[in-house]
């Protein structure tokens, strides 16, 4: 390209001195000598003085508090047994997890899956403080939208914040897909909304929605988007019910149509329309100097023993120990959806914080319910002669992995 006017005069204008051009040569002839890489030198991003743009960012993300260790990631490190410090509360002692997470009443003889602790690398997590959460929480809605995993979570934070409120002021009741813990004194509510794939489908109904054939309606969040409005922190999930072995079934119309037009999408193209409906709506709805979202990623399942090296036919049941190669990555968990995820995050306007907490939980094929949860349906003798078959490998035990979880959103909410 020719230089333009101007830079042509200064050219012509500017001459170099004797001893800058003797200097020059010494650099270069020094360069060639040593073989000297200098281009590194010229990669090396551009620091702001001193980091002031990012502490800027820092001070406006809401309910931020503090930070942890600069340039460490809270998402990646190893599992540690800490007796002292774990489990943060007994199944017995919150009465709000469901039958099918109680694991001990439901007959688990160990309890090593209790005492894990995340150990970040190079750092550690913030301790959990209720009673500062709860303050925090003073007047606010905090609300989780998803699957039975997201509940999982959901009702794992009603259970580690319950404990410092008094009996006569708190309460838990359900409406449908709405459920809803309360903390009176705080006045600040921690909410589930159930909606698999967050887009409107033939299987939102709160009680009874086990469906094969899975149809997800195109461009229809708001059918419960209304009941997010105005909430304070957001944590999505969706990522189990898409996984159905074959192209998933997008309505384009409305379900009281006679006629259904129906098309079939591969899982990575419906999952980004999901993905993309729900950035809109944060991107409408969600205040981000007031609010605050996140979305959790897949969580792991552990159906096939032969991806961790145990026996063929094997799954998670029996299994007491976590998985201790750092690099093990199950073949359920596909990581063409986390690039997905990727892609339609990185173009929203509104700030989503991503809680990673798939490789952590892959570890993790020791704290599956398994066979220790309360059945839908009386198990056959064929069922009891074999209890692999049974075994709930997708689901978590309370207390445990899901606490985790939420040690991660709490640290991320109040600290970077």
């Amino acid at each position: 390209m020719k230089p333009s006017i101007s830079s042509s005069f200064s050219l012509r204008k500017t001459r170099l001195s004797p001893c800058l051009l003797t200097s020059i040569a010494f650099f270069v002839f020094v360069a060639i000598l040593y073989s000297e890489d200098f281009s590194c030198l010229f990669r090396r991003p551009l620091q702001l003085e001193p980091d002031s743009e990012i502490e800027k960012d820092r001070a406006r993300l809401p309910f931020v508090v503090g930070e942890i260790k600069r340039g460490c990631d809270v998402f990646s490190g190893r599992w540690v047994r800490d007796e002292s410090n774990r489990p943060f509360y007994n199944e017995s002692e919150c009465p709000y997890i469901q039958p099918q997470l109680t694991c001990q009443e439901q007959g688990r003889p160990d309890k090593e899956y209790q005492y894990l602790r995340w150990q970040p690398h190079g750092c550690s997590l913030p301790s959990f403080n209720a009673t500062f959460m709860l303050e925090k929480l003073r007047g606010k809605r905090m609300m989780f939208v998803g699957d039975s995993l997201n509940r999982g979570q959901y009702v794992s934070m009603v259970c580690l914040l319950q404990s410092v409120i008094p009996e006569n002021a708190k309460f838990m009741q359900s409406n449908g897909s709405l459920t809803i813990f309360r903390a009176e004194e705080y006045n600040a509510t921690i909410e589930f909304y159930w909606a698999p794939f967050l887009l409107e489908s033939n299987s939102d109904n709160a009680i009874v929605h086990r469906v094969s054939d899975r149809i997800v309606r195109k461009g229809s969040i708001n059918k419960h988007g209304r009941y997010w409005e105005g909430v304070d922190i957001m944590v999505f999930n969706t990522y189990l019910w898409w996984m159905t072995g074959k192209k998933m079934k997008i309505l384009r119309g409305s379900f009281e149509d006679d006629k259904k037009d129906i098309v079939e999408m591969e899982t990575e193209d419906s999952y980004r329309l999901a993905m993309r409906s729900m950035v809109r709506w944060v991107q409408k709805n969600m205040d981000p100097e007031k609010t605050r979202v996140f979305f959790t990623s897949m969580s792991p399942y552990h159906e096939k023993s032969k991806d961790w090296g145990g026996e063929p036919g094997g799954n998670c049941y029996n299994q007491t120990t976590p998985i201790e190669d750092p690099t093990y990555w199950g073949t359920e968990s596909r990581k063409s959806i986390m690039q997905v995820i990727r892609e339609v995050f990185s173009k929203s306007k509104v700030p989503i914080t991503f809680l990673n907490i798939t490789q952590l939980s892959e570890y993790r094929k020791d704290a599956h319910t398994s066979i220790y949860k309360k059945q839908w349906n009386p198990l056959t003798p064929e069922q009891l002669a074999n209890p692999v078959s049974y075994a709930d490998c997708v689901h978590w035990c309370l207390p445990g992995l899901q606490d985790t979880w939420n040690e991660l959103l709490y640290s991320k909410l109040f600290y970077l």
